[in-house]
């Protein structure tokens, strides 16, 4: 089957790179999430530790925290590059109806999800 000047395949193959990098960093700010909130609870169920100990930044606080932002730089990062790609293309290989901005929206919508996240981890872990 031969190829035609316009494939649209082109196009498709890079909004499923996107969405791949897109579900990668959801996985990893949701390890952090996961990684912050399980230092609180083995922290809240050890006997040795008081309620008002807990003023401190845990080390687990501190890496879910950061586990949360790399996956939001991911995913920021990806819909630039992704941006960056669907500029390089010529209208024959855009779908015709197609909105090619709505991934890189709901990419850098994701993105700053996360951040806001990571400011409510970072202000609540204490």
């Amino acid at each position: 089957m031969a190829i035609s000047d316009s494939d649209p395949r082109v196009f498709f193959a890079a909004e499923r790179t996107l969405l791949a990098w897109l579900r990668t960093g959801l996985t990893i700010i949701a390890i952090g999430f996961m990684v912050a909130r399980f230092g609180l609870f083995v922290r809240l169920m050890s006997l040795q530790v008081q309620p008002h100990q807990l003023d401190t930044l845990s080390l687990s606080a501190g890496l879910g925290i950061a586990f949360v932002i790399v996956g939001s730089l991911a995913i920021f990062l990806a819909a630039i590059q992704h941006s960056r790609f669907i500029a390089t293309l010529t209208p024959h290989d855009l779908p015709p109806t197609y909105s090619k901005k709505l991934a890189i929206i709901l990419s850098l919508l994701v993105a700053a999800l996360g951040i806001v996240l990571a400011g409510y981890l970072l202000f609540t872990s204490n």
